[in-house]
């Protein structure tokens, strides 16, 4: 390939993001040649599938077998933010401090759902209830809690960065 039809490098995470967007897209569980159509890139299906599998393990992505394949699913994008916070919070000495700082940021709306899910004794009381992944059912309906799926390293984007179990 010359230097004149070499196409630009992509930016770290930026097929993650658009595997995910068009995983988010579909209307059910899709296979990996359908995730490949979508792009509508010149990209082989090993790469796709390579991109999945690593979407998989940073539990981005869900997948389930069909015949010899998988077809795959979005994770729920308020569990994968919540996994990307606990990890920032594990990587830090003094956690008091991160999370100090973290609730002194909040906006007014936020800091009294987090006050509601926390009930006045400190205890979790669920303005839902929590689900078996740890994820607030019906706070969506308290004002938001659970549900934006574009989180992630780059906001924007939607890219997962480096989400771990």
């Amino acid at each position: 390939m010359t230097e004149q039809t070499r196409r630009p490098r992509r930016g770290q995470g930026e097929l993650e993001a658009r595997v995910l967007a068009a995983l988010r897209e579909a209307r059910g569980p899709v296979t990996a040649g359908w995730v490949q159509e979508w792009l509508g890139e010149p990209l082989a299906y090993t790469t796709v599938v390579t991109i999945l599998t690593r979407l998989h393990a940073k539990q981005a992505v869900a997948r389930e077998r069909a015949g010899r394949s998988f077809v795959w699913t979005p994770a729920d994008g308020a569990g994968l933010a919540a996994r990307r916070m606990r990890k920032v919070l594990d990587a830090e000495t003094d956690r008091g401090a991160v999370l100090a700082s973290f609730v002194t940021d909040l906006s007014p709306d936020d800091e009294q759902l987090l006050r509601q899910l926390l009930g006045g004794d400190g205890e979790f009381s669920g303005v839902g209830s929590l689900d078996r992944a740890g994820r607030v059912d019906g706070a969506d309906r308290a004002g938001g809690a659970g549900g934006s799926e574009s989180s992630g390293d780059s906001e924007a984007s939607g890219a997962v960065g480096d989400v771990e179990s």
